[in-house]
């Protein structure tokens, strides 16, 4: 067990290169979530540390040949927006920054789409008959 906490706070002084914020780790799932300001930005499972990811960040992480995280659900294999940090940004803070900026990026924007107000559906009545 301290070996995975010896890691788990490596990886949160890694990402704390970042400064902005407050970082803050919970466990979840057997693993450690991370965020700033309540919006997740990390995951350290499986002795790894995955970043968040979306379209406009993706390209980049798979360049890198970065892994996406996966899981046994009930139903086969599942996919999360996470993915795993190039090798050597796991050796410093200075070669971390512009990954975990990426996964802050993703976040963020994870985050204002969440907030958008939902477009309501406009209601249709359905006509009804009236007796003659």
């Amino acid at each position: 067990m301290s070996g995975q906490n010896d890691f788990r706070d490596y990886c949160l002084e890694l990402l704390g290169s970042l400064r902005q914020g407050e970082i803050a780790s919970k466990k979840m799932f057997g693993g450690t979530s991370v965020s700033i300001d309540g919006k997740t930005f990390a995951i350290i499972a499986f002795d790894q540390l995955w970043l968040k990811v979306d379209d406009e960040c993706r390209a980049e992480f798979e360049a890198a040949k970065c892994r996406i995280f996966t899981y046994e659900g009930k139903t086969g294999l599942r996919t999360m927006n996470y993915y795993t940090v190039p090798e050597e940004a796991m050796e410093s803070a200075a070669l971390m920054r512009p990954w975990a900026m990426l996964g802050w990026a993703a976040a963020l924007r994870a985050a204002a789409e969440k907030s958008k107000p939902k477009a309501k559906r406009a209601s249709v009545k359905k006509k009804t008959e009236k007796p003659l």
